[in-house]
Order: structure tokens, then C-alpha cells, then sequence
């Protein structure tokens, strides 16, 4: 007995010093910290975005805040990774489908969580406008179901025009 916990206290204390070099994750910001931001040239005019942690447009876990005007709306679209959308305010409606349909969605209530799965098309909109978190592994990617709803390809059409 006495051999196993001096094999496992000199296993700790070798395995100490390795920990003492990890670097503690940052703590997320708190709502008066928050910067807010336009949103994303992927997103629809109008909406604002803040970081809570994490970096958005690099690889590994992320956390942002998204604010919606009334009557924003997101057609259907796409992620890569899963996406964990928390309602902090207002109302959002949701759907899984390839049609955006304002008759038929899911609503969420404040402090509702949904997640989105990875290649799962899905649209929201907002009522009288809504505020929500967004976790998700980074980088930030979306695709639009129909190309033509990519505010992307609107703006690059319209730089194109003489």
C-alpha cells in the first residue's frame, strides 16, 4: 500500500510542474465590457456583434452576442460545426428547413437555448428585435442555402454595376 501512494504522490509531483505552465482561459467579458460592432458582412444589413470570448475568425471555441433590429431576418443557411444560440432578449423565431417561414417557426423564449447542427439549414427572425448568444468552434462560416440571400454576393453584385 504504502508503495502505490509514493508511486502516486511522485507521479503528481512530476506531473506538477507541467501544469503549472498551462495558461488559464480568459474569462469572458462581462456585458458592460462588451465593444459592439457592425455585424459581419456575412450576416444581414443592420445587425451588431460583440465578443465574449474567443476569437470568431480563428479556429477553436468562440462566444458573441448579436444584436437584431426588429424584423431582421436570416434566410436559410448553413454552419460547418454546431452552433449554440442562447436568447438573452427580445423575440427570435427559428426553423429547419430550406424556407424561411414566418408562419411556421419555433419560437424561443429568454434564456431558451437551441443548437443548430453542423450542415443543419436553418433561418431565424427577430419580431420587435432580439438579442442572442452564439457559441461555436471557429472559424465563423456560413452559406446560404440560395446564394442569392448571401448579403456577399449582394454587395459584390452591387460593386460590380456601373
Amino acid at each position: 500500500m504504502k508503495r502505490w501512494m509514493l508511486l502516486a504522490l511522485s507521479a503528481a509531483v512530476v506531473a506538477s510542474p507541467g501544469l503549472a505552465k498551462t495558461k488559464p482561459a480568459a474569462a469572458p467579458k462581462a456585458p458592460a465590457e462588451l465593444k459592439w460592432m457592425d455585424a459581419p458582412a456575412a450576416l444581414p444589413h443592420g445587425g451588431q456583434m460583440a465578443v465574449v470570448s474567443g476569437d470568431p475568425s480563428k479556429k477553436g471555441m468562440f462566444t458573441i452576442h448579436l444584436k437584431a433590429p426588429a424584423n431582421y431576418a436570416v434566410p436559410p443557411h448553413w454552419h460547418p460545426t454546431d452552433e449554440k444560440v442562447t436568447l438573452i432578449s427580445g423575440k427570435m423565431v427559428y426553423g429547419m428547413s430550406d424556407q424561411l417561414s414566418r408562419s411556421n417557426g419555433q419560437p424561443l423564449a429568454v434564456g431558451e437555448s437551441v443548437v443548430m447542427k453542423a450542415k443543419e439549414h436553418h433561418w431565424v427572425f427577430t419580431g420587435d428585435g432580439a438579442e442572442v448568444e452564439l457559441t461555436a468552434m471557429g472559424p465563423f462560416m456560413i452559406t446560404y442555402v440560395d446564394p442569392k440571400d448571401d448579403p456577399r454576393n449582394v454587395a459584390a453584385g452591387a460593386k460590380k454595376k456601373p
